[in-house]
């Protein structure tokens, strides 16, 4: 079960059903999706993907994923799950474009890794970002995360593997 975290902005807890229309706006928003898997989906896929987490991801316990809040509101989505990609466990985040720059991604970030760390017991916990995704990268480097290797994708565009290691 997806535990309930907080950081001194931020509640991350489990999604509920009245948050869909917030998940969807977040995820049809291109300036969010564009970061996100392959990018921008249809309304009916993200509606799709947000039955998932209740029908697939929480109902088997697959990974932990979480609504993330701010002031009551929701204003982002975090996961931290096993890939292929990177061998190990990923942070994946998106925050809603009206709270970009407020330091907000940092305390979200941070907080997915000690979680990794504090309580999966991971060795190391790994991000994947698009190359021209400068703010996520910023982000990550400046909460120790260091770029081990690039992927490039089928479409001719670059993603960089980030790991942080456990000190």
């Amino acid at each position: 079960m997806t535990p309930v975290l907080h950081t001194e902005r931020l509640l991350l807890e489990p999604y509920v059903r009245a948050d869909e229309e917030d998940f969807v706006a977040l995820f049809q928003d291109t300036r969010v999706s564009r970061w996100m898997g392959d990018g921008p989906d249809t309304e009916a896929a993200d509606r799709a993907l947000f039955g998932r987490i209740f029908s697939k991801v929480y109902a088997e316990s697959l990974f932990d994923v979480w609504a993330v809040r701010h002031e009551g509101r929701l204003v982002g989505h975090a996961e931290i799950k096993w890939t292929a990609e990177v061998e190990g466990h990923e942070i994946i985040y998106a925050l809603a474009p009206e709270v970009w720059g407020s330091g907000l991604g940092t305390e979200l970030a941070q907080k997915l890794v000690e979680y990794g760390f504090a309580t999966l017991g991971l060795t190391a916990v790994h991000a994947t970002v698009a190359a021209p995704n400068a703010a996520s990268l910023a982000v990550l480097t400046r909460i120790g995360f260091e770029h081990v290797r690039d992927v490039e994708e089928d479409d001719g565009s670059t993603t960089h593997v980030l790991t942080r290691s456990r000190s």
